[in-house]
């Protein structure tokens, strides 16, 4: 096998496992909301066990991307695409954690009745899950305009935001007794929210890794 090739086996390898990270980090989420909608517990402890998991992927990444850069010494767009991958890895590590926060506040709400359905919380995911999903098919395909539409995606995202923080606020000056329950339910977008910006750092990267500029998507 030729270096370049060497080089291209190591990237689909790169871009595979990055793949499989998003799909677990987007699960993930699907699952931590599933579990705060319904209050089950044991749905949530099912996404806590999962998080080393992507943990894992992320430090396969880091290992085979310092391996090419060591052994195939690659320059210009070829290096950006390397650090654009670990880049990536780490906003998913983290959104992987902030999902796992979400199932934590499952876990501490655990025996109560919530406050009021949740309807824009959820809708909030469902947005973010693509955002994660988009992010990184942007990547696999270089696909600048893909990138830009995080940021788009993060403006309603941000909007959903401040609506259901609104909401929560007013039911805390209705009703005291909601106090501690919405304050969890407000860290929860606060969760989603971050998910998002992570999802637009990862849009910055491929606009990186494509054109050589650092843009400011957010």
């Amino acid at each position: 096998m030729t270096p370049r090739k060497e080089f291209d086996h190591g990237l689909d390898q790169l871009h595979a496992m990055l793949v499989e990270m998003g799909e677990r980090v987007e699960r993930a989420l699907s699952e931590a909301m599933e579990s705060l909608k319904t209050l089950d517990t044991a749905r949530a402890t099912s996404v806590i066990a999962s998080d080393p998991e992507v943990n894992r992927l992320e430090e396969k990444i880091e290992e085979l991307g310092s391996k090419l850069i060591v052994t195939q010494q690659p320059v210009a767009k070829d290096l950006r695409r390397i650090l654009s991958a670990f880049k990536i890895a780490s906003d998913l590590e983290r959104m992987g954690d902030l999902s796992l926060d979400i199932a934590k506040v499952t876990l501490r709400l655990e025996g109560q009745t919530l406050i009021k359905p949740l309807i824009d919380l959820p809708r909030m995911a469902e947005i973010v899950q693509v955002m994660i999903n988009e992010s990184i098919q942007s990547f696999v395909r270089e696909d600048v305009g893909l990138a830009y539409k995080m940021a788009k995606d993060d403006d309603h995202v941000d909007a959903l935001y401040k609506q259901i923080t609104r909401e929560l606020w007013s039911l805390m000056f209705e009703n005291p007794q909601t106090i501690s329950q919405s304050m969890q339910l407000n860290f929860v977008g606060r969760f989603i929210e971050r998910i998002a910006d992570h999802a637009t750092n990862i849009g910055e990267s491929v606009v990186y890794l494509v054109t050589g500029k650092r843009p400011d998507l957010n």
